[in-house]
């Protein structure tokens, strides 16, 4: 289930093609109705092309400019506006091919709800009611056996099983889901495989997990992102600037003797003004956030997707990010007069109601080691109590015979602190044996009863494959990374080193995790954060990208403005290199757009003026068959460099990378003076077709 990332593929049979056949006709109908008033006044560049297609069509109705030439100059003004607008409408139909493929997750299900909603217990199981899942609202519990899908999104409270959600991620592999973890978050739509759980609900009927991805996919909630509000400002200037120069050339060419022709004033401003990139903008922004969700990772805007591209540095719990997460107890060490046996019943029954990986691998190995089993359940209840592990007292344990011996396991220092509040000592031993298990990159747990501190269980965890160069990578793009952990600082040091990280934070508690974002934010950074437990979210609405996991908590996921559909938490390494890509795409098509005018002015100009200012055909470098066929090949490329760009634009500039000053020296060689070389050649081209076609 757990995929690499920064090569994250689109899961399989989810996603259609760039030009799949159905999106395609979807998206042609679309681009005419999308020639509606209220929606063309949203790009300024294209309603400014629609007025000057309607302007065309009226000059040339009434008989003030040549017939074949008037509707010529329309017909291909119309095609631009139809073209810009088809651009927008694949990259929705697109959208709306992955909601459609979300929506078959969801059917008529029939949940069935406990009577009694307080105070579940499994010894108190309430009676079931059959209702429909459409019925369920948040705190309703339902039953969800195997084979059996779950009616709407909710935590498991009691319970585990496996639950297949290929419907909303694509994955064929099941997941893991349990009570009291933070792996407890389930999706309505998906199926359970294995044994039984209680589900409480969360989400109100049409405001679930999966309502709510397909709304965003479609569009339908789709906001523009700061950096596109702040491009489409500029082109809007740009396009009033022009329009203020055109309208001006009738009183300059009469000052000087020369009468412009209104269809070729027309055609002028439609070629100086950033048509290109006015056409693609809204694509780019739509298709930006497919992108994240073709990496499985649902932006709940685009401004979530563009922030990750500019973010500064990067939170990463240690634990499942940049380890494999699953620490195992690998050996018990015990102080001197401690015998091995009393370490490890200690640290079994420690362990008994434990329900982390770790806990249940102390009681294997304990076992394995020849430690007898005990059964929680056969346990005294009224004289056992169980503490459970929080992030203030950093330890957990159990509490025998109403007292009698209190069993801790924890950090050393908080189980330190412990053992000298009991009237305890604790040996200078203890902390040489914590710190040799720390230099070696494994986790020290730390095991007393009463007033004595017994030995260390050594924990291992093993540095994920690859993570290394991954974090070089972010550095190369010049993100700071900051790895999180609840270890001692020794053992974070050395997993700190063997991963690379720029930085990290030891014994760090939610708060610490929260002062450490806001302290980067105060110094003008943006913050990325990954986390799926509910002692995640605090920092995960702090920061300016939040990542939550699919898996984690409810509290977790609304609180991110991410949400990982494969619950791998490297993910957001990935979720960076999609922003970066957002951005890139955006900035080399902005260049492309406005450099392709300067070519496009060479073509326009002598046209306007060659004939009555001989000295101006010095400006025809081009050497266009006659003005007309210039004005005609110029819009031409014009509409036609649209669609020709739109692959481009949906999939995205590859990204590599590279320090801003790379970047932004790439950008301008290759599509600042691709955009400047790329009209001259097509214009010339399309004129000789012209002259061949029609004549000079």
């Amino acid at each position: 289930m757990i995929q690499q990332t920064f090569d994250a593929k689109p899961p399989r049979g989810q996603h259609p093609t760039v030009f799949d056949a159905a999106a395609l006709r979807t998206a042609i109908r679309d681009a005419f109705l999308k020639l509606a008033p209220r929606h063309i006044v949203k790009s300024p560049v294209m309603a400014v092309v629609l007025g000057g297609t309607l302007l065309s069509a009226l000059i040339t109705a009434v008989g003030a400019a040549p017939a074949g030439f008037g509707w010529s100059v329309t017909a291909i003004l119309l095609v631009t506006v139809l073209f810009g607008n088809f651009a927008e409408a694949v990259a929705e139909a697109r959208g709306r091919g992955q909601a459609a493929s979300l929506r078959r997750a969801r059917k008529d299900l029939v949940a069935r709800r406990l009577a009694d909603a307080k105070g579940f217990s499994a010894a108190m199981r309430g009676a079931e009611a059959q209702v429909a899942a459409a019925d369920l609202r948040p705190g309703d519990l339902v039953v969800i056996s195997a084979g059996e899908l779950i009616p709407a999104d909710g935590e498991i409270i009691h319970g585990l099983a496996t639950i297949n959600e290929s419907a909303v991620t694509g994955e064929s592999a099941p997941v893991l889901r349990e009570a009291g973890t933070d792996r407890s978050g389930v999706i309505g739509g998906t199926k359970v495989l294995s044994d039984e759980i209680v589900v409480r609900v969360t989400a109100e009927p049409g405001q679930s997990f999966l309502d709510r991805m397909i709304s965003l996919v479609e569009g339908a909630n789709r906001q523009k992102t700061p950096n596109e509000i702040a491009l489409t400002m500029l082109l809007a200037a740009m396009t009033l600037t022009f329009l203020i120069v055109c309208a001006t050339l009738p009183a300059i060419g009469a000052f000087v003797g020369v009468k412009v022709d209104p269809l070729l004033l027309i055609a002028l401003l439609v070629c100086l003004i950033p048509t290109t990139i006015g056409g693609l903008l809204p694509a780019i922004g739509i298709a930006g956030m497919n992108r994240a969700l073709s990496a499985n990772v649902l932006a709940k805007s685009g401004k979530a997707v563009e922030v990750a591209g500019d973010v500064d540095v990067l939170l990463l719990d240690k634990t499942g990010t940049i380890t494999h997460g699953d620490r195992q107890a690998t050996a018990f060490h015990a102080l001197a007069g401690i015998s091995a046996d009393q370490l490890r019943e200690a640290a079994l029954l420690s362990s008994l109601a434990d329900p982390t990986p770790e806990g249940k691998s102390i009681v294997k190995l304990a076992r394995e080691q020849g430690t007898p089993m005990q059964d929680p359940d056969q346990l005294d209840a009224g004289t056992t109590h169980f503490i459970q592990f929080t992030a203030q007292t950093r330890m957990s344990g159990v509490d025998l015979d109403s007292g009698a011996r209190v069993i801790r396991k924890g950090a050393g220092d908080a189980i330190s602190r412990h053992v000298l509040a009991l009237g305890g000592e604790v040996p200078a031993e203890l902390k040489a044996r914590v710190d040799q298990v720390a230099r070696k990159g494994a986790t020290p747990l730390v095991v007393s009863e009463g007033r004595f501190a017994l030995g260390v269980v050594e924990l291992s965890d093993v540095v994920k494959h690859g993570v290394k160069e991954k974090f070089a990578r972010l550095r190369a793009m010049g993100i700071k990374t900051v790895m999180i952990t609840g270890d001692n600082p020794l053992t974070a040091a050395a997993i700190a080193a063997e991963a690379g990280v720029d930085d990290y934070i030891a014994e760090a508690t939610p708060e610490d995790k929260l002062a450490r974002i806001r302290s980067e934010q105060a110094g003008g950074r943006l913050v990325a954060m990954v986390g799926d437990g509910t002692n995640d979210a605090p920092a995960l609405a702090q920061a300016d990208v939040g990542l939550a996991m699919n898996s984690g908590t409810q509290a977790a996921k609304e609180a991110g403005n991410m949400v990982d559909l494969d619950s791998d938490p490297a993910k957001l390494l990935a979720v960076v290199e999609v922003g970066k890509q957002q951005l890139i795409t955006r900035g080399a098509l902005t260049t492309f757009s406005l450099a392709n005018d300067v070519s496009k002015y060479f073509a326009i100009l002598p046209a306007l003026f060659a004939a009555a200012i001989p000295s101006m055909a010095a400006l025809d470098v081009m050497g266009l068959s006659s003005p007309k066929n210039a004005v005609l090949a110029a819009l031409i490329f014009n509409a036609l460099v649209i669609p020709a760009l739109i692959p481009l634009a949906l999939r995205g500039v590859r990204f590599t990378p590279a320090s801003a000053t790379v970047l932004l020296r790439r950008n301008m060689l290759l599509y600042g003076g691709g955009g400047v070389l790329l009209p001259f050649i097509a214009i010339k081209l399309i004129d000789l077709a012209l002259a061949a076609t029609i004549g000079p």
